[in-house]
């Protein structure tokens, strides 16, 4: 794509349809602009309001490097370093998933459900598949008794959320393994957002600059999801919550599945949107032995 011919020292709103030209949305255009210029994104009010002002040399040279990078569809979240996730900033890079709202709807889950009757303020908790530590984070700021585990099979995806985790002053237990491989505590509540994109899906390619094995989940999107589920009771307490995250289309499949290896009180959760976004159950009896996907 061609680059729009930004003058040298252009002011802002000059800067900002430049971008735009390229197909950036205002709002990406202008969090990337404050990020050029170094400052928050809460001052968009005060981009507004310096709509004349001339930017830098070195600011523009910037802003227009960041502007392309955008619009060959990199994450604005990659570009800036961060995100925000359940009211926390994140530091996010190419190895790991973008937080997205959805996941949300699974936080908002777990903390009820550890909310309730039965459960221990200092409740074990599992995350599979942390990430940025996004899900794992976000529990432990709301309920700091809470004694958190995370586990992710990439050592890369592990050090952006252990920095997280140091930078917020957050205490959480990591483990390098696939899945419940390297675990061996039970736990009163078991949360993942594991990879549910079905393989070859068109959606992908807007998806590209992320990590894939984080996205896809084999022919029908089910394969990582079907691991966890025949995988946790050996880990699950009696009475403990499994809480899953797939796609907008999957929660049938999923309860199904729950059903089927012998949870209780299966049911979905729905998103802001009214999606079916997250499924789960709890575990009714004793710790079972570990049985192989099927």
């Amino acid at each position: 794509m061609t680059a729009p011919a930004f003058p040298t020292t252009p002011s802002y709103a000059q800067a900002l349809a430049a971008a735009q030209t390229l197909g950036l949305e205002r709002l990406d255009a202008q969090l990337l602009l404050l990020h050029a210029l170094g400052r928050p994104d809460s001052d968009r009010g005060w981009l507004l309001a310096h709509d004349d002002d001339m930017l830098p040399g070195e600011a523009a040279a910037r802003f227009r490097a960041l502007s392309l990078r955008r619009a060959a569809d990199e994450p604005l979240a990659y570009i800036v370093g961060s995100k925000e996730f359940f009211g926390l900033q994140l530091q996010v890079d190419a190895r790991v998933l973008v937080p997205r709202p959805d996941t949300e709807t699974l936080v908002d889950w777990a903390l009820q459900a550890l909310s309730g009757p039965g459960m221990p303020a200092c409740a074990q908790v599992l995350d599979l598949g942390t990430g940025s530590g996004a899900i794992a984070l976000a529990l432990k700021k709301n309920r700091p008794t809470l004694d958190l585990t995370a586990v992710d099979v990439s050592a890369g995806a592990l050090a952006v959320a252990s920095a997280n985790a140091s930078r917020l002053g957050l205490a959480i237990h990591f483990i390098e393994g696939n899945w419940l491989e390297n675990v061996s505590s039970h736990f009163h509540l078991i949360a993942s957002n594991p990879p549910y994109v079905i393989d070859g899906d068109s959606h992908l390619s807007a998806l590209s600059h992320e990590p894939l094995s984080a996205l896809t989940g084999g022919p029908d999107g089910l394969d990582e999801l079907r691991t966890i589920i025949n995988q946790t009771p050996a880990h699950l307490h009696a009475q403990g919550w499994l809480l899953l995250e797939h796609g907008y289309d999957q929660a049938v499949a999923v309860r199904e599945l729950l059903a089927r290896r012998g949870f209780a009180e299966v049911q979905s959760q729905a998103d802001l949107a009214g999606i079916s976004r997250c499924s789960g159950g709890r575990w009714p009896g004793e710790s079972s032995p570990q049985q192989t996907a099927g």
